[in-house]
């Protein structure tokens, strides 16, 4: 009976000996096949390509045209998950549209949480005080979803507290383009020298602003987004609500070389905004504004150095959420806003350069907010403190002859 039983397991591993070897002969056969094509191109999928750096991306292009080599390109999942820090990189050939082509997609798999809180802002000012807002996310099957308190007296003329809701479709059809709608409703409370400066009809208790818009990224860098912004509120003079109705678009430029891992880093980023309220959409105020803004950034070991500027003009009649406002914790630090404006300026420009070595962060800024060009007047502050992870500490002063009088800022401000 034993002498049977190991006959037939015998038999058993001759049988499956084979087998397995077939198994590795065949995927090394599928290798040997794919090396003679040529890579046509290379995607990243599941993630925006921008987010790589710019080293990595030159490594992906150099791979376009060359023959397909396994162990290279596993070499280059491992990069690209290292860098974005994904759960998983998949190497995905298909057909190419040239005969003897292969198009190779890294299909990256990141750590997205089911629920996320984070806060945007959490900042004491001496002069105007705290501004705080909070964000709740979930990412249910490519869908987010944002829910947001807020209390900020700091970018605008007004303090607006309220809340936002937010839906973003991160892939639609194709990971160049992306679909978001934003839901903003806010109470606004006033400052006395901006009730002195305006009339009641100006001014306004509350405002709800809807915004769907569409994102389509043209290439790595660049990015294009547009849609609309459908805004009401009720002015304290009447009981009538008026609207703000305005085609929205904005064109961006993003680019990083090293990431925050290597010895230098930099990154060059750009934007430029313009809304349209027109009444062919049914809007009560009707005006043009125009808004760019640019920053460099490079770090250097532990020094930083960025580079800032921004410019804005506005045309026709607009609420005073849409003017442009200096003097806050990221212009003209230092300054009082409604000192400088208290309805804030149709025209707007403004430069800072901030330096930091370690955790110790000095800063200068230069601006001028005006409405008559007659009427534009250069102001200038400087600053020093600490800065860690989007924590900052700081006294600002504004630079003018007599007496100086410091602001105090304490917080996160992203």
């Amino acid at each position: 009976m034993m002498a049977r039983m190991q006959k037939l397991l015998l038999a058993a591993l001759l049988i499956a000996g084979p087998c397995a070897a077939d198994n590795d002969e065949t995927a090394a056969a599928e290798l040997d096949v794919n090396s003679r094509y040529t890579i046509e191109s290379v995607h990243l999928m599941g993630v925006a390509s921008a987010r790589i750096s710019d080293p990595l991306r030159k490594e992906l292009d150099k791979v376009i045209g060359s023959r397909y080599d396994d162990s290279a390109l596993k070499r280059l999942a491992d990069r690209i998950k290292g860098e974005l820090r994904a759960s998983d990189v998949r190497i995905r050939a298909e057909r190419g549209t040239e005969p003897d082509h292969l198009i190779v997609n890294f299909e990256v798999k990141t750590h997205e949480q089911p629920f996320d809180l984070n806060v945007a802002k959490f900042l004491y000012q001496s002069r105007e005080g705290w501004s705080g807002e909070g964000n709740a996310a979930t990412t249910i099957g490519g869908n987010r979803f944002t829910f947001g308190l807020l209390s900020n007296g700091d970018d605008l003329v007004e303090r607006f507290a309220g809340l936002r809701a937010g839906f973003e479709r991160k892939r639609m059809g194709t990971d160049r383009l992306r679909l978001r709608f934003e839901f903003d409703s806010f109470h606004e409370q006033w400052n006395r020298a901006t009730l002195d400066r305006s009339s009641l009809h100006d001014l306004y208790r509350s405002r709800q602003v809807f915004t769907p818009e569409a994102t389509f990224a043209i290439a790595p860098p660049l990015e294009l987004s547009f849609g609309a912004s459908f805004a009401r509120f009720q002015p304290m003079a009447d009981a009538k609500t008026e609207s703000s109705n305005a085609v929205v678009t904005t064109l961006r430029y993003h680019r990083r070389w090293g990431s925050a891992r290597d010895l230098e880093q930099q990154e060059v980023s750009g934007a430029y905004s313009l809304s349209a309220a027109t009444g062919v959409l049914g809007s009560d105020s009707i005006f043009t504004r125009h808004f760019a803004r640019a920053r460099y950034f490079v770090r250097r070991h532990r020094n930083r150095v960025d580079l800032a500027f921004l410019a804005g003009s506005l045309h026709g009649n607009a609420p005073l959420y849409e003017r442009f406002v200096l003097g806050n914790s990221t212009t003209l630090r230092g300054w009082d806003k409604f000192a400088l404006d208290p309805l804030g300026g149709s025209h707007v420009v403004h430069g800072s350069i901030d330096y930091q070595y370690g955790f110790f962060h000095v800063f200068y800024d230069t601006g001028a907010v005006w409405d008559r060009s007659q009427d534009r007047e250069q102001k200038q502050s400087a600053g020093a403190g600490f800065k860690v992870e989007g924590f900052q500490l700081a006294v600002a002063f504004p630079i003018r002859g007599g007496r100086a009088e410091p602001v105090f800022y304490a917080g996160l401000n992203f």
